[in-house]
């Protein structure tokens, strides 16, 4: 996702080196020979240290966590959280530093210093930093043992960090500080727990060569990663060193602002000092500030409490915060239940279980497959199950009986894979996510698009939401969902305009039903939103209500689903046939292809603007098209945009000359570097191949994307991963890929022997490759057999993964006739009757 301004960080600034070389080198390869560059992939992995082919055994329920890495994506605008939480966890606790443009997440590998640990984080977003609230921070002693003399603010407190200290592995953090100081961490649902680590002798070495006794200090801070709270409190008490507290905060993609609240204890030195602090200035007299405890108010900037401890007994003591977005009383409820006895071993155990039991739904024969590849495909499942946060029983905006989940940051990015693959692999918890969703439609008459910390975030698209709903209605998800009031929710967004449609909802419905298209110059009187993103939204629009059609159709609503079937086919009025991919550039002349018809910006009056082909993409001006610039797609080009008609790609064949010309072209895009893997419109062209009756194409390029774009090395998403990129590549090496909103998942071999997915029926649903080659030259699907039976199509149903069965895919070195017939394509809305 993006800023909302174009004067802040852009959501993806960069494209990789290491890909701009893999284009090249594809563009002098023999594509019809479809054998992947194995010099490439080789490079690749041994830049990491490892060699292909390299023997590893099928492991257990257990083992899987091994190769989990979340430090992956923690560099280069990848926006990983690496700390330690739970699956969906509220608390996620990690160190923060001074990267003030990556600190998305809190933590950067790099060489940046150290500011504190905060509690509250998101992972994998653009936008501003989000949450980093209330972090904390010790120092060993204070020089002339006078904690006058320590530093307090973030600015001056700021350590760095002891080279190749950091660890991090599923529920469990740790680094060590070149002040002495080594910090571990770990968590429960709403609480982080700190094994705090000091030297064992009585003086230390603080700066400079200046040394003080060991008498650590610790302080905890009001700010958040965004230095944007307002007032608050915090409270000190005397005997026991608690400290609780609380600020209002403003969120980094939304309106509005929220309240958190902390409850901090600690366990094993005694207490020597406390007090409270304002920017530099410690003060041992004052306990609390803040107007909600009856004292003064807190001034903006770095202010909180200290407690300084003697000297620990045996080098270690530990800090438990409890977090809730409801009040004090209910953190340190949160803290007492979650981890009564301060046990930090039981608490990375806990979590350790819990990180297993969610992983273990997917079991994979990993015989002879290299461990970096292991490292790549666990660890993007991992990252998938990040967020959505699970906030139930701490949304202080509605009571209900209902779940509540937050950081949905942005259903633009995440409705194309993430929301899917939970389906599969964790129906339970996406049931509670789409109840979520229906509730906040109850309660604040929108379904979101993008919603964090409470707030509603900006719309990037149409209202994607109306996706997740469909595909969750399509896949059997029932379980205590109000299907009918989730179909009230998505015709709302299809034919009400909200007041404000920058952050909830669709803008320009009426002349969306006028024209059948956003024109350029519509000037929407009605209410608020900006007058951008015409061609984006078209599309996207036009795609949403295809989805409503088939809710419409599975709750026998037929009129309704002839209406919105005839919506979805709005995308044919911005598609101009005689736009050329062709533009002249001062000091290389005509730049562009022999391409013709692409999606056009267009005005009231029928006739077609312009849009550079190429803009918005890395290799025109990739960072221009955003929420609020003038342009007619969002972090896209016109060549992405293009291809988004999933709901009759046979349609678009036609439009665009045919399926051999469709083919070029979809090459193309992926070979000429137009194309962006760090974004998520990219994933689904990259399968698109299989509407062209290619398939085999779609696997060449998914052998060219990973490890290129997506390996285990410490950059190894090209994006943020909005848990969106792990999703991406979790079902890249299973072996299909779903289309979002539609009971289609298009098949491509897997990247391990075998893979095993848990049924909701209990039958497992099984993929098997047929003479499997760990070396990636056989990636081509020959004939495939399921339960038993020869099967042609290039795509699977649901019920596959409902009911379970066997899917048998014998591969090959060389592209075969397999799922190239037109009876074997996926359906479209035009030539194939569709049913939920």
């Amino acid at each position: 996702m993006a800023p909302f301004l174009t004067s802040g960080i852009p959501r993806r600034r960069r494209v990789f080196v290491i890909a701009v070389l893999a284009f090249f080198i594809w563009a002098l390869l023999p594509i019809e020979s479809f054998n992947p560059p194995r010099r490439l992939v080789n490079s690749v992995m041994m830049m990491g240290g490892l060699e292909l082919g390299a023997s590893s055994p099928p492991g257990g329920r257990e083992s899987m966590l091994k190769y989990v890495d979340p430090l992956i994506g923690t560099v280069n605008g990848g926006h990983v959280f690496p700390g330690a939480t739970l699956p969906y966890g509220m608390a996620k606790a990690v160190a923060d530093v001074d990267n003030w443009a990556e600190i998305a997440a809190g933590f950067v590998s790099d060489t940046s210093k150290v500011t504190g640990f905060s509690h509250l984080h998101d992972s994998g977003t653009g936008g501003s930093p989000s949450l980093g609230n209330f972090p904390l921070f010790v120092h060993p002693g204070c020089p002339n043992d006078d904690h006058l003399n320590c530093n307090y603010s973030g600015a001056t407190r700021a350590v760095e960090r002891i080279a190749n200290s950091t660890v991090a592995r599923p529920g469990y953090f740790s680094i060590a500080l070149s002040n002495s100081v080594g910090y571990e961490m770990t968590a429960s649902m709403h609480t982080t727990l700190f094994r705090i680590n000091v030297p064992d002798q009585g003086d230390i070495v603080v700066s400079n060569g200046t040394t003080a006794p060991n008498s650590p200090l610790l302080l905890l801070d009001l700010t958040d990663l965004g230095k944007t709270r307002r007032g608050g409190s915090i409270q000190v008490d005397p005997e026991t060193g608690r400290m609780t507290g609380s600020g209002k905060f403003s969120p980094s993609f939304g309106h509005g602002q929220y309240s958190a609240y902390f409850c901090a204890d600690f366990s094993g030195a005694g207490i020597r000092k406390t007090g409270t602090f304002v920017k530099e200035k410690a003060d041992e007299k004052v306990k609390a500030m803040g107007i909600d405890v009856g004292e003064s108010a807190v001034p903006a900037g770095s202010a909180g409490g200290f407690v300084q401890f003697n000297r620990p007994l045996s080098s270690q003591f530990l800090a438990r915060v409890g977090l809730s977005f409801k009040s004090v009383a209910q953190a340190c409820q949160n803290a007492e239940k979650e981890i009564p006895g301060f046990d930090f071993d039981s608490v990375v155990k806990a979590g350790e279980k819990a990180w297993s039991e969610k992983l273990s739904v997917i079991q994979v024969d990993h015989t002879g497959v290299n461990e970096g590849f292991l490292t790549t495909f666990w660890s993007g499942f991992y990252r998938a199950l990040l967020s959505p946060q699970d906030y139930t029983g701490e949304n202080p905006l509605w009571n209900s009986s209902e779940p509540y989940f937050d950081s949905f940051y942005c259903i633009w990015d995440s409705f194309r894979a993430q929301h899917p693959l939970l389906t599969l692999v964790d129906p339970k918890e996406q049931t509670r996510m789409v109840r979520a969703l229906i509730d906040i439609y109850k309660h604040e008459g929108k379904l979101p698009d993008c919603r964090m910390s409470f707030a509603q975030g900006y719309t990037q698209g149409g209202s994607n939401g109306d996706v997740v709903l469909a595909d969750a209605y399509l896949k059997k998800l029932h379980d205590g969902i109000d299907w009918n009031l989730g179909y009230e929710a998505v015709v709302s967004d299809a034919e009400i305009e909200p007041e404000d449609w920058t952050r909830v909802g669709r803008g320009n419905l009426e002349a969306w039903k006028t024209y059948g298209f956003i024109p350029n110059d519509d000037n929407d009187k009605n209410h608020t939103g900006p007058q951008t993103r015409t061609v984006s939204r078209t599309v996207e629009y036009a795609y949403e209500d295809f989805t409503i059609a088939l809710m419409a159709r599975g709750l026998g609503k037929r009129d309704d689903e002839r209406k919105y079937l005839e919506r979805s086919k709005n995308w044919e009025n911005v598609f101009d046939p005689d736009a050329a991919d062709q533009y002249t550039d001062a000091g290389r002349g005509v730049i562009g292809s022999d391409f013709k018809g692409f999606m056009q910006p267009r005005s009231r009056n029928g006739e077609f603007t312009y849009q550079n082909m190429r803009l918005c993409s890395p290799v025109h001006e990739m960072h221009k098209c955003y929420f609020d610039t003038v342009y007619d797609t969002y972090e896209g080009s016109p060549w992405l945009y293009t291809f988004y008609v999933p709901q009759d790609m046979a349609s678009l064949i036609v439009r665009l000359g045919g399926k051999e010309a469709f083919i070029d072209r979809l090459s193309y895009f992926h070979s000429s570097g137009i194309i962006y893997m760090g974004n998520e419109q990219s994933f689904l062209p990259t399968y698109q191949f299989h509407y062209g009756g290619r398939p085999a194409l779609s696997s060449y390029w998914l052998h060219q994307y990973i490890p290129g774009q997506f390996n285990s090395s410490i950059n190894g998403i090209p994006g943020n991963d909005d848990c969106a990129m792990g999703a991406f590549t979790t079902f890249a090496f299973m072996g299909f890929f779903p289309v979002a909103g539609q009971d289609v998942y298009l098949l491509t071999p897997p990247l391990f022997r075998e893979v095993n997915l848990q049924t909701p029926t209990g039958r497992r649903a099984t993929i098997r490759n047929i003479g499997f080659d760990p070396m990636y030259e056989a990636i081509y699907i020959q004939s495939a057999k399921l339960d038993g039976k020869p099967y042609t199509k290039n795509w699977i149903a649901h019920d596959f993964f409902y009911h379970g069965g066997l899917l048998e895919l014998t591969l090959g070195r060389n592209e075969s006739a397999w799922g190239t017939r037109d009876e074997d394509l996926p359906p479209s809305s035009s030539t194939q009757t569709w049913a939920p």
